[in-house]
């Protein structure tokens, strides 16, 4: 594709980088055939080939967004499909939040469009606050009904019965049950430990058992990419980050730090492209990104050591979009359920998202939902017994359209290795 960006454009970073991405663009439109809006909806301009051409007009003329280009750009779920399926290497994710970040500075969207995106930046990422707000949304719940549709969406994925903040979320060291062999720092997240505080337990159990001394890091907290993929700096929560872990790494030594939930695991894994133009921080974000590990992936290195719980159950393994497309992580998770005794089924349609995406299914609900159930449709023909997945977002999605229980493959793996039963399956 050319490119005409003149050279003071060109001497902005953000623009040089744009700038080789829509270059390596061929229109060759094979990123169409795995788009899920396109997918859905059949129109071009919702699709990667046609959002690039949005994007390269935007940057080039240097002028503010359209409501028409917002719109097209507010349906892409950057899941991230496309990269996995373009054959010229095209880094969509980059372009795209280059994108979100300039219709962020530049378009002034309608009032309630504002408060709630900003409320959504401020208060997900803050454990304390979401669950604040949980606790007072569900005095609400009864009147939800007469609330604008984004609204609605909200307050239909939030489960008012939240349970306890956990005691392993807390900084602290916990040491490994047999022969140390790595020391891990595991990143606590923000919204998962208030949803579903038994992943971060379950991942603690399991790595301890695997002779991993676990680092709970003091100052560690959100990834920023929530904020991030709403067009809002993520910069401040990254660094927050990157300053708490680097501190481990001069003290004590990492051997790398795990992430449980893939869509903060692919942000992770970018903070040295992110922090590219830092003095400071440059050297320590790209270690930092370099240590970065889904816990699938460090087990997958490890391997599963003994199974106490061989169940044979049928596990419908539902690949999230940030895992199999935006960290390249496609065979480990089911082969670790393989191998602690699972029978692992491979759902139709898999390379298509289901519609949660960060923050999407609260900002596109319709979309989302539509995705969501074509996904439990796929899921749910399989005929299994239990869904895993290895992202909070998709797991919260997923579980609003089946019966089917849903949870994180870590979760089962715990289990299968002498771990008690995740708390939502039946006898």
């Amino acid at each position: 594709m050319q490119t005409n960006f003149s050279p003071a454009q060109l001497a902005n970073s953000d623009i040089q980088v744009a700038d080789q991405i829509l270059r390596a663009c061929v229109h060759c439109g094979f990123c169409t055939a795995t788009c899920p809006t396109y997918t859905l909806l059949g129109d071009e301009l919702d699709s990667p080939r046609g959002r690039i051409y949005l994007i390269k007009d935007m940057l080039e003329n240097d002028r503010p967004a359209t409501a028409e280009e917002v719109k097209h750009i507010d349906r892409c779920l950057s899941c991230l499909s496309c990269m996995t399926t373009c054959p010229s290497g095209v880094h969509y994710m980059h372009l795209v939040d280059h994108a979100r970040h300039h219709i962020e500075t530049t378009f002034r969207r309608p009032w309630f469009d504002r408060i709630y995106r900003r409320a959504l930046g401020a208060v997900l990422p803050r454990p304390g606050l979401f669950r604040s707000l949980v606790a007072l949304a569900g005095l609400a719940k009864p009147f939800a009904g007469f609330l604008p549709a984004k609204l609605r969406a909200g307050f239909d994925l939030i489960p008012f019965d939240i349970p306890e903040p956990s005691q392993i979320d807390k900084p602290q060291v916990v040491v490994a049950e047999t022969r140390r062999t790595r020391r891990v720092a595991l990143m606590t997240g923000c919204a998962q430990k208030v949803l579903s505080p038994q992943i971060n337990e379950a991942t603690v159990r399991l790595l301890t058992r695997h002779g991993c001394e676990v680092v709970i890091a003091e100052g560690a907290g959100c990834c920023g990419a929530l904020n991030h993929h709403l067009g809002q700096d993520g910069h401040k929560l990254a660094r927050a980050n990157i300053l708490a872990w680097s501190r481990e790494i001069e003290t004590g030594g990492l051997d790398a730090i795990v992430i449980n939930a893939s869509g903060c695991g692919t942000t992770v894994k970018d903070y040295g492209f992110m922090f590219r133009d830092d003095p400071e921080l440059a050297d320590k974000a790209q270690k930092v990104a370099a240590l970065a590990r889904d816990v699938t992936e460090l087990m997958s290195e490890i391997g599963v050591q003994r199974r106490a719980h061989a169940t044979g159950r049928r596990v419908a393994y539902h690949s999230a979009c940030s895992l199999q497309h935006g960290q390249k992580i496609r065979n480990e998770p089911r082969q670790l359920l393989m191998d602690a005794g699972f029978t692992v089924l491979d759902p139709p349609e898999g390379h298509l998202c289901c519609g949660s995406a960060g923050t999407y299914n609260l900002l596109e609900p319709e979309l989302a939902t539509r995705l969501r159930d074509r996904k439990v449709a796929n899921i749910e023909s399989t005929q299994p017994e239990i869904i895993a997945a290895g992202n909070i977002g998709c797991i919260t999605q997923i579980a609003k359209g089946t019966p089917l229980p849903v949870v994180h493959t870590v979760e089962l793996l715990d289990w299968a290795t002498g771990g008690p039963k995740p708390r939502n399956l039946p006898a």
